[in-house]
């Protein structure tokens, strides 16, 4: 009677260490998002800050391209007439970006990063928004600036797109990768926690 017992003892140990298994596995494939981290910089000045946040969370870069890059004239914020006046002076603008990202569908987070222009995200980043469908997606605004916080260029965007599941953005002007890393992990994307 004593082995029969230690025997089923043995047959409930295992078939509990098989589920607890199963429940971690499927667990860890929900705490390991798939992470892409979306950027618009017209000066480099973004893609650097992009780089930082894709280094942390262990993210995809992709660069929002426009169709027809912007000259130093274009982003002459002194001439109204210049392509970047006349675009932010136009709420409609959509100007056209090269390419889309393939399989948006298997990401799970989108970082989406850009210069403020105007105390918002410049029209090409609404392009990158209404050419992906990113509903049931975790949207993570960042950006740099020579003057502006976030929070306008971030209430903008979510004032135009209310079905995203934003979150926190933070900018990131002259962040060094210890101040980008602690944000992350304030977020729980931080590449390390996803282990």
């Amino acid at each position: 009677m004593y082995r029969f017992l230690l025997i089923l003892l043995s047959v409930v140990g295992m078939a509990t260490a098989t589920d607890a298994q199963q429940r971690q596995d499927m667990n860890k494939g929900q705490s390991n998002p798939k992470i892409l981290v979306a950027y618009f910089s017209a000066t480099g000045t973004t893609t650097r800050a992009a780089e930082k946040v894709a280094q942390a969370t262990g993210g995809e870069l992709f660069a929002i391209t426009p169709a027809r890059p912007y000259t130093n004239a274009d982003l002459d914020w002194h001439d109204k007439q210049s392509r970047s006046s006349v675009e932010m002076n136009d709420p409609k603008a959509r100007p056209a970006i090269k390419g889309r990202k393939e399989n948006i569908a298997d990401y799970d987070v989108i970082f989406i990063g850009y210069p403020i222009w105007w105390d918002l995200a410049p029209r090409v980043v609404n392009t990158f928004i209404e050419s992906h469908n990113l509903k049931g997606k975790i949207v993570i605004p960042f950006a740099t600036s020579g003057g502006s916080k976030l929070a306008g260029s971030a209430a903008a965007l979510k004032r135009s797109y209310p079905a995203l599941n934003w979150k926190e953005g933070r900018l990131l002007n002259r962040a060094n990768e210890k101040s980008i890393c602690t944000w992350i992990d304030k977020l729980g994307y931080h590449e390390k926690n996803l282990d």
